[in-house]
């Protein structure tokens, strides 16, 4: 039995999405594998530290896919080819630009780092090694930032899970050989990192030209880059998104960073509890991106009837995701637990938490899901101030109980974020999905 066309629309974005998620942290793993059978810990913590930088840097300049994703689902859905065009031509300008900066910064960028993030001598000067080494690839990293929104504004998220997955070949491959065969240690681990960000980037290059050949006569650099209106208007929409993404990041950090200052036991117990919500938004994310996809193409077209129908069905979908998350998590949630670390006390901690762990995908299900809807839509100040709303919350509700609960009130300000998105985005949807007011 065939599922309907609607439902399939959805799964043939949302999957090899899916599938991209999951490859993205591979890179960072890869790393670490290879490095932690050299023998010394500092090769562990100088990719740690390194990678935690990047990830840092990167996240903050996410707004290059969302931006562009949501922009080019909508000119699709006019059929505007040139404006497809002229996106994508932009994006890649701004984000080739900051890449560029970012390299020329480099050392700024350490400096200033070192001052807040604690570390041996050796750790710090082998982190600063794999920094200087990987930050080459920054405009490869921005510049597929790039190329993901807009292969995914043009409903194609095929191309982004085969870059990904031809990222990671390259990158086994090339630091593999470079740190056994050459001798290379944490260099080599670094320049496969680079060489993979850069095949990565020359495929995507590659696809675009291969597939999208008929986009070549409207390409105008000068239109592109220099029509001030529209420079504006991308600009606003990914200024309200950096900043969204500030109150995120500033949320995860506080989250990490209190949970360190309770102990070793309790940073462990946080640590190995927040790789489920991780793999929970593995799963979210991609269906996030396919609502985005969707719902940009339908606004793009005025279609309201199939906006509505793609937010009734991408709900359905991330309801029946959610739940089943809470029923594994539930079930089989201890036994994922114990694969990740066999240490009693530890184990034991983590079962005075774990319910937090099955309020997550109820908590978070709105919000990732209405995430999307409104990157397609580019309705990104009501995001950023959803976003600053649940910041907000999540700060008072941690203040308020964290003298009686401890960790518990660190949780529940989780939660309580979590939860106060998706609601906030809720009460602000009615306008969203009426196109002809």
């Amino acid at each position: 039995m065939s599922l309907p066309n609607a439902h399939r629309e959805i799964l043939k974005i949302a999957l090899p999405a899916v599938v991209s998620n999951i490859t993205v942290p591979l890179l960072g793993l890869i790393d670490v594998a290879i490095v932690g059978h050299l023998g010394a810990p500092a090769y562990i913590g100088a990719i740690a530290v390194g990678g935690m930088l990047f990830n840092i840097i990167y996240w903050i300049f996410g707004f290059l896919r969302m931006g562009t994703g949501g922009m080019t689902s909508q000119a699709y859905g006019r059929r505007d080819v040139r404006e497809v065009t002229l996106l994508l031509i932009r994006s890649l300008g701004v984000a080739l630009t900051i890449g560029l900066l970012l390299i020329l910064l480099q050392y700024l960028i350490t400096r200033l780092s070192f001052l807040f993030i604690e570390a041996t001598p050796e750790v710090a000067e082998l982190a600063t090694q794999y920094f200087h080494i990987c930050i080459w690839g920054a405009p490869a990293v921005l510049g597929l930032y790039a190329f993901s929104g807009w292969f995914i504004g043009m409903q194609n998220s095929r191309f982004p899970m085969w870059i990904a997955i031809i990222q990671n070949v390259v990158n086994i491959v090339v630091s593999f050989t470079l740190v056994y065969a050459c001798g290379m240690k944490v260099a080599g681990v670094a320049l496969g990192t680079l060489i993979a960000q850069y095949a990565g980037f020359f495929m995507a290059v590659w696809l675009c030209a291969r597939y999208y050949k008929s986009l070549r006569r409207h390409i105008d650099t000068k239109a592109a880059l220099l029509n001030r209106r529209e420079m504006a208007r991308f600009f606003q929409v990914n200024r309200d998104i950096f900043f969204r993404t500030l109150c995120l990041v500033a949320v995860t950090m506080f989250f990490t960073s209190t949970g360190a200052a309770q102990g070793e036991i309790v940073l462990a117990v946080n640590t190995l509890l927040m790789q489920m919500f991780t793999l929970y938004t593995y799963i979210m994310d991609g269906l996030a991106y396919a609502g985005e996809a969707l719902s940009g193409k339908y606004i793009g077209a005025g279609n309201e009837s199939a906006l509505r129908r793609t937010v009734r069905l991408s709900f359905l979908w991330s309801g029946l995701l959610s739940m089943l998350f809470v029923l594994l998590y539930a079930v089989g949630g201890n036994a994922f637990l114990s694969l990740l670390t066999d240490d009693s006390a530890v184990l034991a901690t983590a079962g005075e938490y774990f319910y937090w762990v099955l309020a997550i995908p109820v908590a978070g299900c709105a919000a990732f899901m209405w995430d999307g809807i409104y990157v397609g839509a580019t309705a990104t100040r009501s995001m950023l101030l959803a976003m600053f709303v649940a910041s907000v919350a999540f700060f008072f509700i941690y203040y308020i109980f964290s003298p009686i609960w401890g960790n518990h009130a660190l949780w529940l300000a989780f939660i309580t974020y979590l939860s106060s998105r998706g609601i906030v985005l809720t009460i602000l949807s009615p306008k969203l999905l009426h196109l002809n007011r």
